[in-house]
């Protein structure tokens, strides 16, 4: 069975730095498992890793799509099927880092995704919903239709709630109950970042703070000069939705930084409550280890172990 390793948890909690030196130590690979950073040009708001903070790592599934096209979870996991297969070829050990739930568990629980077909008139049907009532209203239609797939995706992920909406009106079936799970694929082992409330909202407020001042609203600008904006699924990005509102007019800065932190917040909260489901993943609180993080990779080696081909 091929082994697999994965590092998860709410955003600004520290997965990259931690995930770095964890797959240095063990021999490693990193797959993004972050459904933003996928794209190009999206670096400061998806706090995007860099090629000196990489340290040597290979990183993978980061910068493959530009913004405007288009690329689903299907995609996502075919893509990290691939790779993970390769990397234990080369003897070495893949890492999935991120926070998207959905990402990592459609590799982890080896999903089978609904082949459905697209019909261009329930499409438009849908879409024109969308520009008459917004996307607030097609939400709530899909809790009532599907409330668990509504529970696993973000409020403002309008690519995912419309087809959701989409194959119910087609198949009178919750597209929840259309994804499958094909049983264990892999040697996993999982570990779970986090931080108690208070230090992650502290965290998060500081992260926010810092993309500002590293330039996300000249980025999120960069990308409007482009032709880029808010109907594509890229740009409901934290961060990049609310600075399109900024740039457009519609809100002032302060309230931009505001709804930034508040959304990042609701995200983070989010994150946990879909991680905190599987109970293979071993959780770490990271603040215990913050005078001390060599100890934390130390920890989380360990707990990997069994796992690892360690150099």
């Amino acid at each position: 069975m091929l082994k697999l390793a994965a590092i998860v948890g709410p955003t600004g909690v520290g997965k990259t730095n931690i995930s770095v030196k964890v797959a240095q130590s063990i021999n490693g690979e990193i797959l993004s498992c972050d459904s933003m950073q996928i794209y190009k040009g999206m670096d400061i708001g998806t706090a995007k890793i860099n090629e000196n903070e990489k340290m040597g790592v290979n990183h993978h599934l980061i910068d493959i799509v530009q913004p405007h096209e288009n690329f689903t979870v299907a995609d996502y996991q075919k893509k990290a099927k691939e790779l993970i297969e390769n990397i234990n070829q080369k003897n070495k050990l893949p890492i999935l880092v991120g926070g998207t739930g959905l990402y990592y568990q459609s590799v982890v629980d080896n999903y089978h995704f609904f082949p459905q077909k697209k019909q261009e008139a329930v499409r438009k049907k849908w879409e024109k919903k969308y520009y008459e009532k917004g996307l607030e209203n097609l939400y709530l239609e899909l809790k009532k239709n599907d409330p668990e797939y509504a529970n696993k995706i973000s409020t403002n992920d309008k690519k995912r709630i419309i087809r959701a909406l989409e194959v119910f009106d087609i198949t009178s079936k919750p597209f929840s109950h259309l994804q499958t799970r094909q049983g264990k694929t892999y040697n996993l082992k999982a570990i779970g970042l986090y931080l108690e409330r208070k230090y992650l909202y502290e965290h998060i407020e500081q992260r926010v703070d810092k993309m500002i001042s590293k330039g996300l609203i000249e980025e999120v600008s960069e990308l409007r000069n482009k032709g880029y904006d808010t109907s594509l699924n890229s740009m409901q990005a934290l961060g990049y939705k609310q600075v399109f509102s900024y740039l457009e007019g519609m809100i002032t800065y302060d309230e931009m930084i505001k709804e930034i932190k508040k959304q990042t917040r609701r995200y983070a909260k989010r994150q946990l409550t879909w991680f905190k489901k599987d109970n293979r993943i071993n959780w770490l609180n990271v603040q215990g280890y913050e005078n001390n993080p060599k100890l934390l990779v130390e920890k989380i080696i360990k707990l990997i172990e069994g796992v690892s081909p360690r150099v």
